[in-house]
C-alpha cells in the first residue's frame, strides 16, 4: 500500500525513544499529526531537519499538530541521538519488522534500507491531507511546507 492524499492513512505503533508505545490512534480526535520519515539517525542533514523542527515546536503546538519523527534505526540509537540533540517529540523506531511503517506509507528504498525523507500531514480524523518529500537523502524539506500544510488539518 501506498499512503496518499484523500485517503485514510496506515495505522501503526512504534516504540519510541523511551520505549513506549505510540499509535496514530492516541492523537485521533485529539490532534493532527505530521508524520515525519528520515533516513538516518546521528546524520547531518536529519539532524539539522529535526532541530528546526525541534526549534519551530511551538508553531506546530499552536496548529494543533502533533509532530512524529520516524527512522528505521534502533530506539536505543535514538534515545541517545534524541536526548543530546533535546528533540521535544517523539522519535519512533521502525526497526522491526524493518522498515515495515516506512514500506506502508511507501517511502521505504530498498536499496538504502532505510526511509527516504517524506512528511505525511494526518488530521484528526485519520486522513492524509498533505504529503511532500525530497529526491535525494542530501536535500533537506523545504520548512516553508511545513507551515503550508498547517492549513490543512484544520
Amino acid at each position: 500500500m501506498t499512503a496518499e492524499i484523500g485517503q485514510p492513512a496506515p495505522a501503526f505503533t512504534l516504540k519510541d525513544q523511551a520505549g513506549n508505545d505510540v499509535s496514530l490512534s492516541d492523537f485521533a480526535g485529539k490532534s493532527a499529526v505530521a508524520l515525519v520519515f528520515y533516513p538516518f539517525t546521528f546524520s547531518g542533514v536529519c539532524e539539522g531537519e529535526l532541530s528546526q523542527l525541534r526549534d519551530d515546536f511551538s508553531d506546530f503546538e499552536a496548529a494543533g499538530v502533533q509532530v512524529l519523527a520516524v527512522s528505521c534505526d534502533s530506539r536505543h540509537a535514538q534515545r541517545v541521538w534524541a536526548e543530546k540533540q533535546g528533540y521535544n517529540f517523539p522519535v519512533l523506531s521502525d526497526f522491526w519488522p524493518h522498515g515495515a511503517v516506512a514500506r506502508e506509507y511507501g517511502v521505504f528504498n530498498d536499496t538504502l534500507g532505510c526511509a527516504i525523507r517524506a512528511t505525511f500531514f494526518i488530521n484528526k480524523s485519520g486522513e492524509i491531507v498533505d504529503e511532500f518529500h525530497t529526491d535525494a537523502l542530501s536535500t533537506a524539506r523545504e520548512t516553508g511546507r511545513y507551515r503550508e500544510a498547517f492549513a490543512k488539518v484544520v
